[in-house]
């Protein structure tokens, strides 16, 4: 295919502004990269944290996205896919395979690891270009839209899931949004019990909840029917470490998801101790990838979308940050 010199992309260039709807050069793939054709990009609330200046030191100007889904056209020296093949980019663009953290296998932890969408251009835009060995393969005809937020908010929370560790059958979601609509479909069909806390009020979230098979659902400041084994906290709220930790039964596991979250508050000794256990996960590993594709596919994962056209990209980051988007949000290439 004939691929443009120049493209149409949404650049941040100075954190907490909004994104400006510019062409820039199309780039080139170095050895190694493919260059992708992007055919829909969801919004993270990750991507909210980098605007809105909470990630410290992004690459400016940035092009943001890291839940990619397009077809490689232009292949670097070594690239491992081929012309044609479709293609999902997620948020670990590249590490260094050498370090303490690499050697250990525990390669999201990697000192010099390099992300999508922050530290280099993501997929808010036409063409974006890709370390060919952290693409995930997707399946050919794959609905971009839908596929999109699997890449993220699939795979954080399937490793945040993982953290919960496998004896955990009362299972609590605090944030119902991208991350937990896709988890509670694969924690149901294993024979969870899951139980969501949203925002005290939305009764909106709650009824989808419910209807991915929540056993209950009700707000935050609220306690379910039955102890947690574990909880696993998706929403930016330090204060949701606390009630998560009263949540929980002797032993139990709280997992914070995010990337970012408020300050935590100041909680007696009382509530960790039994044992209870509070632990972050960052980033992901494409063993992390592998895994949950193959399970999304077995459920299968349905996602609930929003989609906007790109140039609406500042639109669909105002709903996330309103808390107006029910499951997730996309930006699709071929709406525009």
């Amino acid at each position: 295919m004939q691929i443009p010199q120049r493209m149409r992309a949404m650049v941040l260039e100075k954190p907490r502004q909004a994104l400006r709807f510019k062409e820039v050069l199309v780039p080139q793939p170095k050895p190694r990269q493919v260059l992708i054709r992007i055919h829909a990009c969801g919004v993270c609330r990750t991507d909210l944290h980098v605007v809105d200046g909470e990630l410290p030191d992004p690459k400016l100007p940035l092009i943001p996205g890291h839940e990619i889904v397009g077809q490689a056209v232009q292949l670097g020296a070594g690239a491992s896919v081929g012309l044609g093949d479709w293609v999902g980019v997620p948020w670990l663009g590249s590490t260094c395979g050498q370090c303490h953290f690499c050697r250990k296998g525990q390669e999201n932890l990697c000192d010099r690891a390099w992300f999508t969408g922050y530290t280099i251009d993501g997929g808010y835009a036409e063409y974006a270009v890709a370390d060919s060995g952290y693409c995930f393969p997707l399946a050919a005809g794959a609905k971009a839209d839908e596929t999109a937020p699997l890449l993220c908010a699939g795979l954080i929370g399937y490793r945040s899931y993982r953290m919960a560790g496998p004896e955990a059958q009362n299972l609590g979601l605090y944030g119902f949004g991208a991350a937990a609509h896709i988890l509670i479909q694969v924690a149901v069909h294993q024979g969870k019990t899951v139980y969501a806390f949203t925002k005290p009020g939305d009764s909106k979230g709650q009824q989808f909840a419910r209807s991915l098979g929540a056993a209950w659902a009700g707000g935050s400041d609220e306690f379910a029917p039955e102890k947690l084994d574990a909880a696993i906290i998706f929403a930016p709220v330090g204060a949701l470490i606390p009630a998560a930790l009263r949540a929980v039964i002797k032993g139990g596991t709280v997992v914070c998801g995010g990337i970012h979250m408020s300050d935590i508050p100041a909680f007696p000794y009382s509530l960790l101790w039994e044992e209870r256990v509070i632990r972050s996960v960052a980033n992901l590993t494409r063993r992390d990838g592998e895994e949950f594709l193959a399970i999304a596919a077995k459920v299968p994962v349905k996602t609930r979308v929003q989609v906007y056209p790109l140039d609406r990209a500042n639109d669909a980051l105002d709903s996330l940050r309103s808390g107006k988007v029910e499951g997730a949000a996309v930006l699709s290439m071929s709406a525009l």
